[in-house]
């Protein structure tokens, strides 16, 4: 039976788990307190929080929020970063934090979509272009052939009407 401060570490952290669209776990070992403050402060726009936890309290809290993924990432010492806005977003915010400022960060992996994911997708994940970007781009797609053919249409209209006016001048003369 887990004390009570135990319980409550469990009850928050299966909240946050459960409300985490991505979670990536990463070994801390070797960090100093001042570059895991730095860590937390670069990712904090990108609406990711990272938090040291205890494995096997982690665990229980995966199994709570039904992220059953996320067990196997929890081994060793365990850092996660839980993101909860945009996957891309917090993807790219965190590797790129970790690529400029060149810590010793190793990422295990990733809880993605309810399944476990290596750093390889994290990665790709993170060359992807903002949300916005993606959306137009497919709107983009979608209203080519429609431009398109009203490109067509209007070029057979506007065709049909120079032959009646040229048609017309050439009877006015």
């Amino acid at each position: 039976m887990p004390t009570q401060k135990k319980a409550e570490t469990i009850e928050g952290l299966t909240e946050l788990i459960g409300r985490s669209k991505l979670a990536v776990a990463a070994d801390y070992r070797g960090l100093k307190v001042a570059d895991l403050t730095a860590l937390r402060r670069g990712v904090r726009n990108a609406n990711v929080e990272v938090h040291i936890v205890k494995n096997t309290l982690a665990r229980q809290a995966a199994t709570a929020a039904n992220k059953p993924a996320l067990l196997d990432l929890l081994n060793g010492p365990t850092a996660l970063a839980l993101a909860f806005g945009d996957q891309v977003e917090a993807a790219k915010a965190l590797t790129d934090y970790l690529r400029t400022s060149r810590l010793n960060f190793p990422l295990k992996g990733a809880e993605l979509d309810g399944r476990t994911v290596g750093t390889e997708v994290l990665n790709s994940l993170a060359l992807l272009p903002p949300r916005n970007v993606l959306l137009a781009m497919v709107l983009g797609t979608m209203q080519a052939p429609i431009a398109g053919l009203a490109t067509v249409l209007n070029e057979i209209i506007a065709g049909f009407v120079r032959v009646i006016d040229q048609r017309a001048k050439q009877l006015a003369s």
